[in-house]
């Protein structure tokens, strides 16, 4: 656990905050004033994280699948914050390959982290949310939420599936005055995009135009701006604006056409 924090700064708990688009999100904030919280499965990443982005932050480590331990950690948080303004439910893994020869155990997987952490931790976070006036949740899906991808289908049903809770708790939520808003960005110069490459030929077709800080950046500026946010989808980068524009107008086989060709499929 890093710097003790003031109560009259806003907080943030990030999950996933080690590396990558959480780490990004979490300097992001810190450099701003708030106190942030860095979670991740690696307590030592974690840790490492929280010291050189500065700042005010409180490191912790838990599984997202684990419900105790999300228990746990908003307890942690809480109790050195006193609040918790924004909850940013950022952990998830990808797989990428035929879906025939990625193993089950692995599906499994990636629909426990994707999916039972996000829900997880709006669940568990969500006395905390309503102790803390003017709170809000941002979940991070994906473009692939869009249209099933070949080489990325259980991936994108995860992600399909963190939309549509998005926008159910974002109605559910209204009377408690909670927002709940989901980012969908398309592909992110991360280290996953190793695992990408391995199974679909997506991100080599339309490349890598998104850095973590720019995902960062729309994470900061949907939580700060939250009265000019209409929608509970926020659209990450112009292509996937442009994916999403034309998901919407485009007849069902065009789509599917579109979507096979970017993947390179075998069949349509």
């Amino acid at each position: 656990m890093s710097q003790p924090a003031n109560a009259s700064r806003p907080a943030v708990l990030i999950t996933g905050a080690a590396a990558g688009i959480g780490r990004a999100i979490a300097a992001t904030f810190a450099a701003r004033g708030w106190t942030v919280g860095l979670y991740d499965i690696d307590a030592d990443a974690a840790e490492h994280t929280a010291r050189e982005i500065g700042g005010h932050t409180v490191a912790g480590a838990f599984d997202v699948t684990d419900a105790a331990g999300w228990e746990r950690a908003l307890a942690e948080f809480f109790a050195v914050t006193g609040r918790l303004d924004l909850l940013v439910n950022n952990a998830g893994i990808l797989y990428s390959g035929a879906f025939g020869d990625i193993a089950l155990d692995r599906q499994h997987r990636l629909v426990d982290v994707n999916i039972k952490g996000v829900l997880n931790g709006c669940h568990t976070a969500l006395p905390y949310l309503r102790r803390t006036p003017g709170s809000q949740v941002i979940n991070l899906a994906s473009a692939s939420a869009l249209y099933g991808q070949p080489g990325l289908a259980t991936y994108g049903a995860t992600k399909a599936a963190v939309r549509s809770l998005t926008e159910a708790l974002d109605l559910e939520w209204r009377h408690y005055g909670i927002p709940v808003r989901d980012l969908l960005p398309l592909f992110v110069a991360t280290d996953m995009m190793t695992e990408v490459a391995k199974g679909s030929k997506s991100a080599t077709t339309l490349g890598v135009r998104l850095s973590p800080d720019d995902v960062a950046n729309a994470v900061w500026h949907t939580a700060t701006h939250r009265r000019s946010i209409r929608s509970s989808h926020v659209l990450v980068g112009v292509q996937t604006k442009i994916t999403a524009a034309a998901t919407q107008l485009s007849p069902a086989w065009l789509n599917r056409l579109v979507v096979g060709w970017i993947s390179k499929a075998d069949t349509l």
